[in-house]
């Protein structure tokens, strides 16, 4: 008796078997090309909240460490930049915040000056502020991807803006501003910034 001889595959299955190989090949890449796009675009949000999260953090910082002094205001706003007067380490410290318009968006920004302890540091401190072109020294970019931004003073039971004129006291004899209760903050995002909508933060101020 002749024994059978063992059947091949043919061409036409080898090429069918390659296809459907490659079929599924392509289809594993892009299931893991998707789940790395995905965790991609989870890392870069997760930097921006956490971003986000550590300028707010500073923004509070500096609300809560106001210091009154009769040689410059304590806070003010001209709707651009927000300058403040804060206690620290070595002394007294002018901050400003402020807005800076580039290509696409904006940048929020930081600058610290140095902590002084005389009036006349303090003053030639704060006045520096007023010259800001947005590269000095110690100028930090705070938070990019703003489209605008907007400060509100609380001050007799209401919100307003902080550019309205600000309360004064008089005591014995010397004019004195007076600060007020809290401090909203309204960051809107720029589209295609990776953050969306806006951002309101209120912030007490204490007595």
């Amino acid at each position: 008796m002749r024994p059978s001889r063992a059947r091949g595959f043919t061409l036409i299955e080898v090429l069918v078997a390659l296809v459907v190989m490659a079929i599924m090949s392509l289809m594993a890449w892009q299931g893991v090309d998707g789940i790395v796009r995905s965790r991609d675009a989870n890392q870069v949000r997760l930097e921006q909240t956490l971003r986000l999260e550590t300028v707010i953090a500073q923004w509070e910082q500096d609300l809560a460490s106001l210091q009154e002094s009769p040689a410059v205001p304590a806070l003010t706003c001209d709707g651009q930049t927000l300058r403040l007067t804060r206690r620290t380490e070595g002394g007294l410290q002018v901050v400003a915040w402020t807005l800076r318009p580039e290509t696409a968006n904006s940048m929020w920004q930081r600058w610290a000056g140095p902590a002084v302890t005389t009036t006349t540091a303090l003053q030639e401190s704060w006045f520096r502020t007023q010259q800001f072109q947005g590269n000095e020294p110690g100028q930090l970019r705070a938070l990019s991807g703003l489209d605008q931004w907007q400060v509100y003073f609380y001050q007799g039971n209401a919100w307003a803006n902080c550019q309205s004129s600000a309360d004064v006291t008089a005591a014995s004899g010397v004019q004195r501003q007076v600060l007020p209760t809290g401090v909203r903050l309204v960051l809107a995002f720029a589209p295609g910034s990776g953050l969306n909508g806006s951002l309101v933060r209120d912030t007490l101020i204490a007595p």
